[in-house]
């Protein structure tokens, strides 16, 4: 498997664990759906925003060249949902007229992301006077909540994410201001690659290196679990968008690696 791939594939492991593990309770309020399509995995829900976190098909061209008619499958099982969705697209794709094909079918571009990766190994604790700490099932509630409210999400998506902390191939760990939870992170680890997401911070904590630390933790954790390969991705850097992610994600030490494209669907 090309480097390539192992990049792009343990994200899409991550996602596909995610859905996965959303508590019955979740699968049935939010429609929390993961359906294979050939070598592409469909991720939907309902009543979570954006599309390209919360409805993607995953894995298309990744691997293997997709063919036009599979591709069709796929887009008629997304199309079904009766949601906005995104199918992501790098330049390593298979085949190169995979774009061509979702824009002749009425597909835009969105705000692309870029992929990053680093070492596991040989980074030095990140400076912070908050508490850094891996949270398990005891402290699971704590870690959605902070995530959630962190990215500004719905409360409602809480529980999903605190179904994580404790789960087989992931490490939650969790910034405290003294006793207060004030942010969070997570590592999902795949053989020798692990993707580092759900990092946020709450507003009445930002600028305090909770990110650099909670990064260097995960890091570490990843690399005694036998990671040698992080990798993460945050949007592109624009005149008009936010950057703290992509300087965060930099400062640390990652390389950027490559621009990876969001093709809406039609309907959004």
């Amino acid at each position: 498997m090309s480097d390539f791939e192992q990049l792009e594939n343990v994200e899409y492991a991550a996602q596909i664990d995610l859905y996965h593990a959303a508590p019955a309770e979740v699968q049935a309020a939010h429609a929390v759906e993961v359906f294979s399509v050939g070598a592409a995995t469909c991720l939907t829900c309902r009543g979570f925003e954006p599309a390209s976190i919360f409805r993607r098909a995953v894995g298309v061209g990744t691997g293997r060249a997709i063919a036009e008619a599979e591709l069709d499958d796929v887009l008629a099982h997304m199309n079904a949902r009766g949601r906005s969705y995104v199918v992501p697209v790098a330049q390593h794709m298979e085949p190169p007229a995979l774009a061509s094909w979702l824009e002749k079918r009425g597909f835009t571009r969105g705000y692309a992301w870029m992929k990053f990766r680093a070492p596991c190994e040989g980074f030095a604790q990140a400076t912070s006077q908050l508490q850094i700490r891996v949270v398990g099932a005891d402290l699971a509630s704590e870690f959605g909540r902070v995530v959630a409210e962190g990215f500004g999400m719905p409360p409602a998506i809480g529980p999903w994410l605190a179904a994580l902390a404790g789960r087989p191939n992931w490490v939650c760990v969790v910034a405290f201001a003294d006793t207060t939870p004030v942010a969070a992170g997570a590592v999902y680890i795949d053989g020798e690659y692990a993707w580092l997401g759900f990092g946020a911070t709450l507003a009445s904590h930002r600028r305090h290196g909770a990110q650099g630390a909670l990064l260097a933790r995960r890091l570490r954790e990843a690399s005694a679990r036998g990671a040698r390969v992080a990798v993460t991705e945050t949007g592109e850097r624009l005149p008009d968008r936010p950057s703290n992610s992509y300087r965060n994600i930099l400062r640390a030490g990652f390389a950027e690696m490559y621009l990876r494209q969001n093709y809406v669907s039609p309907s959004a």
